[in-house]
């Protein structure tokens, strides 16, 4: 065999073998070290809409996935009570008034008969007629905040969307019962879409805030554009049970893996058409900008 053939194919080997290990290489950096993620999600602040007060549905003015605006009327609870409320405490108030006139008028007179004739009356009597004009005083005022608390009840029994949003899941109906404090209605946020990008901790240093990100949904392959709105500072334990950190799960229990940290991205203008979804998985790519010379 010609030995230059046999150097030819050892070259040709080699270089092979180079390229692939070259390869390789770039492919294990772009995975381990690249600032992407498949594992991405979109999200929204949900409203979690519970009454003020308590009682029983007497009309739903929305429908499932309906669209609502800021103070659009959800629910209205039986407002019949309140309205009694309301009448009760207005007559409360007017008997109040009523007496505080009265209490002013005999304050009035004995001031005036204590100084006309000192032996007409007593300087006591004076005083004690002065003080329960202070005390009919201050029993109105109590009236007049049992009637505005009255008037606010009426008010809350008209349950509004505190924000544009869209109703999800909607299960309440003409007859429930709601109980103050209660959710009842879950409110998907219109304006407050974003993207939680879970990236493992080596790519972390390659992602600042402000860099620049492109959102690949799933649904679809529709692209659109991001921005890097910050990085979480913390993220939950195998101990912590209190739900205020991101609980990440490991992806690999019997292995120690880096872990995935979420990143916010600020979702830009979307692409005609598109209608986001909390829960839509979507990959991430960011693209780190030079840093400043």
């Amino acid at each position: 065999m010609n030995i230059g053939a046999v150097a030819l194919r050892v070259v040709i080997t080699l270089a092979a073998a180079a390229l692939a290990l070259g390869v390789g290489w770039q492919i294990w950096v772009y995975y381990t070290l690249s600032p992407w993620t498949r594992d991405a999600r979109v999200l929204a602040d949900v409203v979690e809409i519970a009454p003020d007060v308590s009682g029983l549905v007497s009309a739903v003015n929305v429908v499932d996935n309906q669209l609502v605006k800021k103070g659009d009327v959800l629910f209205v609870i039986d407002q019949q009570r309140f309205k009694v409320a309301v009448a009760q405490a207005s007559a409360q108030v007017a008997m109040k008034q009523a007496a505080l006139q009265y209490a002013r008028d005999s304050a009035n007179r004995d001031t005036s008969l204590v100084r006309e004739d000192s032996e007409a009356i007593s300087i006591q009597s004076a005083e004690s007629a002065t003080t329960s004009a202070g005390e009919a005083q201050a029993e109105v005022e109590a009236a007049q905040a049992a009637l505005a608390t009255a008037q606010i009840n009426l008010t809350r029994s008209e349950v509004r969307a505190p924000v544009d949003g869209y109703v999800t899941n909607l299960n309440v109906f003409v007859g429930n019962y709601a109980t103050q404090g209660q959710g009842v209605i879950a409110l998907v946020d219109a304006h407050s879409f974003y993207v939680y990008a879970y990236f493992m901790e080596t790519k972390l240093p390659f992602i600042r805030v402000g860099d620049p990100a492109q959102i690949e949904l799933m649904a679809g392959g529709v692209i659109a554009q991001g921005v890097v709105e910050g990085l979480s500072r913390a993220i939950a334990n195998t101990t912590d049970r209190s739900g205020l950190l991101a609980d990440v799960s490991p992806q690999f229990d019997w292995i120690r893996l880096a872990q995935r940290i979420p990143v916010r991205i600020r979702i830009g203008t979307l692409p005609p058409g598109l209608e986001l979804t909390a829960g839509m998985s979507a990959t991430v790519v960011v693209t780190p900008r030079r840093a400043s010379p």
